[in-house]
């Protein structure tokens, strides 16, 4: 069967995969003060990892489809949180006074939500051109 747009099918994943990134990079931002999570821990800063996938396809041996893209995991940092002596604190160290903070960084935070939305703004420009493409391409064939 042949596509009217080819490669449509790279920036579709990337879009799903870059909505996943943004939903996590918001998570961090509105679990910056999370002293105390379910487990009794403060809250750590979840990372998205993505990988692409190479495709074959379906019927012929030396054609590839475009490379997509997915998410292959979401990871915990590994940083340490980050302590604040503040004395009076519900969830101070009753020893020390010390209060656990997540690792959470808004500044870094802010910075890759830019860079994510960037990219999904790209893609999405991909896909209104394809689509532009494929529209003055049927167009040319009512001529």
């Amino acid at each position: 069967m042949m596509k009217l747009m080819p490669g449509l099918d790279s920036s579709v994943s990337a879009l799903q995969a870059e909505r996943v990134r943004l939903e996590v990079i918001s998570q961090n931002i509105a679990n910056a003060n999370v002293t105390k999570s379910a487990n009794g821990q403060p809250y750590q800063r979840q990372i998205v990892k993505f990988e692409t996938l190479l495709q074959e396809k379906l019927g012929q041996d030396s054609e590839a489809v475009p490379q997509a893209v997915k998410v292959a995991r979401v990871l915990k940092d590994s940083r340490p949180p980050n302590e604040v002596y503040q004395p009076g604190h519900p969830d101070a160290d009753p020893a020390t006074s010390l209060v656990r903070y997540p690792n959470v960084n808004i500044h870094e935070e802010m910075a890759d939500m830019i860079a994510s939305s960037r990219a999904y703004e790209a893609n999405l420009a991909v896909v209104k051109n394809a689509r532009t493409m494929t529209l003055q391409t049927l167009a040319i064939g009512r001529r």
